[in-house]
C-alpha cells in the first residue's frame, strides 16, 4: 500500500513536472541578434540624422535600447511600479504571489504576481501568456520560465529586455517607441514624471487621460498630483512620431530604404539640404498653387560627384506629394543644347563665332513638316552660336543638328547618362535639338557635371559606400571648356533674358534653363567651379503652369542656392586647357560686336564675313514657312498680290505653286493670292525640290 502511494505520487510529481514544463528560451544575445526595427534611418555624410522610413507597420519599434541609455530615474520607477522585488528574487516573487492567493481568498481583487523575468519569458514564448492560457498549468509554466530566465540571464540583462520587449500605447513596443512617440524625446532624457506616466500605462495601454493620471498620481506618493491630468492628456494627444525626425529627405527615404533596422550614410549633407529645401519652398509659394504646384532640387559636388541635396519635393499644395520629382522622366526643353553644340564643336562643325541663321525653316519628316519656332515666336536673323547657346533660340539649334546627325547626337545623350532616350535618333527626329526626349534631374545633374570637369562622365554617388565610379571622357576638354564659357557669358544670353535676370550671379557661373512643350516643365541647370545645381519647377500631373517663364520659374531656386553655396568663397572661371586659341574678332555688316572669342586649336578666326550668293544654298525666304495672310475686303482681289522672293545661287531654278509652274526663281514672281493652304516649291535643274513651304490665305 505504501509502494503504491509513493508510486502514485511520484507519477503524479512527473506527470505535473512534465505538463508545466516552459519552452526552451533563447539567449539575451539571440534575442537582441533578432531584434527587428520598424524603422529605417537616413544619415548624412556627417552623421546627423535627416530622415527615416516606417518598414514594418504590425508594431512601431525603433533600435534596440540599451539598459545604460534609459535614465537611471525611469529605470528606477518601472521596475518600482512593476516588480518592487525585482533585484531579490529568483524570478518568482513568493510574497507577492502568496499576497495574491490571500487576496483571492478573501474574495478582494488579486494584485498581480508576475514579475519581471516571467513577463520577458512570455513576451519570448507568446504561448505562455496567450488568450485563453490563463489557467493554473499555464501560470505554472510561466513561473518556471521565468525561473529559467532568472537562472541564465542576469537582472540588467532581463530588465533590458523588459524596457525593449514592453507594450507602452498602441503600437509602440518598447521604450524607445515610447519615449519617441508619447514625449518626443530620447529614453536617456525622460523625467522622474515621464517615467511615472509610462509605468502608468502599463497596467493597460489603452486607458484614458483621467486613469493615467490617477495611477501617475498613486505611484508617485505625492500631495499635489494636479499636474499629471494635464501631463498625460498631452501624452496621449497627436503622436509625436517624428518629433526627432527632420523629414529632410522623404523621397530618398523611400528610394533608400527598404529593410527595418538599415541604417544608411548618405552622401548628402544637412545644411545644403535645409538650403535647397527653403528656396524651393519659398519659390512655389510666390507662385502659388495657380501657377506650379511642385519642384525638386539636386545639388552636386564636382570634384566628387557626391549628391550634396536630394529634393524630390516639398509638399505644399503638391497633388502628388510622394512623387519623387528629382527622379521622375520630364520632357527636357532646351537643356539638351548645351550637348549639342558641344558635339558640334568638337567635330569641327563650327565654332563659337560660327554664324547660325535664325529664320523660318522646315524641315521634311516622316509625319510632315517640321517647323521649328523660338520661344518669343521671333527670329533674329544671322546670329553666332555664342549668341544661339546662350539666348536659348531653337532654329539655330535646328541647323546645329543638321550638321551633327541626329543619331550622333542621341548617342552622345546616351553616353552621357540620358537613360531615358532608349529609341534610335530618328524616332526623335530634329524636335530632339529642342528637348522633346524625356530625362530626369539627376540625370541633368550628372550631365551638367560632366561640362564642368572637363568633359568626363561619371554617375553620382547617393550613399557613402557606394563605389565611385571611373569616369568616362564624353566630350574634349576643350570642347566642355568653350561651351561653359558660353552658358557663363551674361552678354551673350542678354538678347533673350536680359542684362539682370536671376541667372546672373556675382560671381562665374554656367546655366542652361529649358521650358517643355505646353509649359509643362521649366529647368534651371548650371554649374560653379565646385557645385552643379540642378533645379526643375513644375507640375507632377503634367497639367501646364500659368506665367511661368525660364527665368521665373526654377532660375530663382538655382539662383539662391548657387549664393548660399558660394557665400564664404565665391565661384571661380575655370582654368583654360590646353589646346584652345584665343583671338579677337570682328562680324562683318556689324552682325556682333567685336569681342574675343575662343577656339579649338587650328579653327581660329579672326573675321567672319557673309558668303557670297553663289555658295549659299538656294531657298525660299518669302512667304515665310507657316506664314497666314489675310486678303482685305476693301481692296479688288486682282490688285492684291504676294511676292515671292529666292536667296542664294538659284540660276535656273524653277518655282512650283502647288501645281502651277511660276516660272524661273530669279524672276521674282508676283502671284494673286488664293483662299487656302498652298505649297510653294522650288525645282533644281535636275527635277529635285531644294526647298519647299507651306502658307495659308484666308
Amino acid at each position: 500500500m505504501l509502494i503504491a502511494g509513493a508510486t502514485l505520487l511520484l507519477a503524479t510529481f512527473a506527470t505535473a513536472y512534465w505538463t508545466t514544463l516552459p519552452p526552451a528560451l533563447p539567449t539575451q544575445a539571440a534575442v537582441r541578434a533578432a531584434w527587428q526595427p520598424s524603422e529605417a534611418w537616413l544619415y548624412d555624410r556627417n552623421g546627423r540624422l535627416i530622415d527615416s522610413s516606417r518598414i514594418d507597420y504590425q508594431a512601431r519599434r525603433l533600435a534596440w535600447v540599451r539598459l545604460e541609455d534609459v535614465s537611471p530615474v525611469a529605470r528606477e520607477i518601472l521596475v518600482v511600479a512593476e516588480d518592487r522585488r525585482f533585484k531579490s528574487h529568483g524570478g518568482i516573487d513568493w510574497w507577492a504571489l502568496g499576497g495574491a492567493i490571500r487576496d483571492q481568498w478573501q474574495g478582494r481583487r488579486a494584485r498581480g504576481a508576475s514579475t519581471l523575468s516571467m513577463q520577458v519569458a512570455a513576451y519570448l514564448a507568446p504561448e505562455l501568456a496567450s488568450p485563453g492560457h490563463r489557467g493554473i498549468r499555464d501560470k505554472l509554466r510561466q513561473m518556471r520560465a521565468g525561473a529559467a530566465l532568472d537562472g541564465t540571464w542576469t537582472k540588467d540583462q532581463i530588465l533590458e529586455a523588459y524596457l525593449n520587449l514592453a507594450g507602452f500605447r498602441g503600437e509602440a513596443q518598447g521604450i524607445g517607441a515610447a519615449a519617441l512617440g508619447l514625449f518626443g524625446k530620447t529614453p536617456a532624457t525622460l523625467t522622474r514624471d515621464d517615467a511615472l506616466l509610462l509605468a502608468a500605462l502599463l497596467p493597460n495601454p489603452g486607458a484614458g487621460a483621467s486613469e493615467v493620471a490617477r495611477r501617475a498620481c498613486a505611484l508617485s506618493h505625492d500631495a499635489d498630483c494636479t499636474r499629471f491630468a494635464g501631463a498625460a492628456a498631452s501624452m496621449l494627444g497627436p503622436a509625436r512620431s517624428l518629433a526627432l525626425d527632420p523629414g529632410l529627405a522623404p523621397h530618398l527615404a523611400d528610394r533608400l530604404l527598404d529593410q527595418g533596422g538599415a541604417r544608411i550614410t548618405t552622401t548628402l549633407d544637412a545644411r545644403v539640404q535645409a538650403v535647397a529645401i527653403a528656396a524651393l519652398r519659398r519659390q512655389l509659394q510666390g507662385l502659388g498653387g495657380t501657377r506650379a504646384r511642385d519642384g525638386a532640387v539636386v545639388v552636386v559636388d564636382n570634384a566628387s560627384g557626391d549628391v550634396r541635396a536630394y529634393v524630390g519635393g516639398i509638399g505644399g499644395e503638391s497633388t502628388a506629394p510622394a512623387v519623387d520629382g528629382a527622379s521622375a522622366y520630364r520632357q527636357a526643353g532646351s537643356t539638351l543644347k548645351p550637348f549639342l553644340f558641344g558635339l558640334g564643336i568638337e567635330k569641327g562643325y563650327l565654332t563659337a563665332a560660327s554664324i547660325l541663321d535664325d529664320s523660318p525653316v522646315q524641315l521634311d519628316t516622316a509625319s510632315g513638316l517640321y517647323v521649328p519656332q523660338n520661344y518669343d515666336r521671333a527670329f533674329k536673323g544671322p546670329v553666332s552660336a555664342r549668341i544661339a547657346l546662350a539666348g536659348s533660340l531653337n532654329v539655330p539649334a535646328v541647323r546645329t543638328l543638321l550638321l551633327t546627325g541626329v543619331d550622333s547626337f542621341r548617342d552622345r545623350l546616351w553616353d552621357t547618362g540620358y537613360r531615358g532616350l532608349v529609341e534610335d535618333g530618328q524616332y526623335y527626329g530634329f524636335s530632339l535639338a529642342l528637348g522633346s526626349a524625356e530625362v530626369t534631374l539627376v540625370e541633368q545633374a550628372a550631365a551638367f557635371r560632366s561640362l564642368a570637369v572637363g568633359g568626363r562622365w561619371a554617375p553620382l554617388r547617393l550613399t557613402m559606400d557606394a563605389p565611385r565610379a571611373r569616369p568616362r571622357q564624353i566630350l574634349s576638354p576643350q570642347a566642355a571648356w568653350i561651351v561653359a564659357d558660353m552658358l557663363a557669358d551674361p552678354n551673350a544670353r542678354a538678347g533673350t533674358f536680359g542684362v539682370d535676370s536671376a541667372l546672373r550671379l556675382p560671381f562665374w557661373a554656367a546655366a542652361k534653363t529649358g521650358t517643355s512643350k505646353a509649359m509643362r516643365d521649366n529647368w534651371c541647370i548650371g554649374f560653379s567651379d565646385r557645385f552643379t545645381v540642378a533645379v526643375w519647377v513644375g507640375n507632377l500631373e503634367g497639367d501646364p503652369m500659368r506665367a511661368v517663364s525660364g527665368t521665373s520659374g526654377a532660375a530663382p531656386v538655382w539662383r539662391d542656392v548657387m549664393m548660399a553655396l558660394h557665400a564664404a568663397t565665391p565661384g571661380k572661371a575655370p582654368p583654360r586647357p590646353p589646346g584652345i586659341d584665343t583671338r579677337t574678332i570682328h562680324f562683318a555688316d556689324g552682325i556682333e560686336r567685336p569681342r574675343r572669342e575662343h577656339f579649338l586649336a587650328g579653327t581660329a578666326l579672326i573675321e567672319v564675313a557673309a558668303a557670297p550668293a553663289a555658295s549659299r544654298r538656294p531657298r525660299i525666304v518669302n512667304p515665310v514657312a507657316g506664314s497666314v495672310y489675310a486678303l482685305d475686303p476693301d481692296i479688288p482681289p486682282d490688285k492684291q498680290r504676294l511676292s515671292i522672293a529666292v536667296s542664294g545661287e538659284a540660276t535656273g531654278h524653277r518655282l512650283l505653286l502647288d501645281r502651277q509652274d511660276l516660272g524661273s526663281a530669279d524672276s521674282h514672281p508676283q502671284i494673286p493670292p488664293r483662299r487656302g493652304q498652298h505649297r510653294l516649291r522650288l525645282i533644281d535643274l535636275g527635277g529635285r525640290v531644294v526647298d519647299q513651304i507651306l502658307f495659308t490665305v484666308r
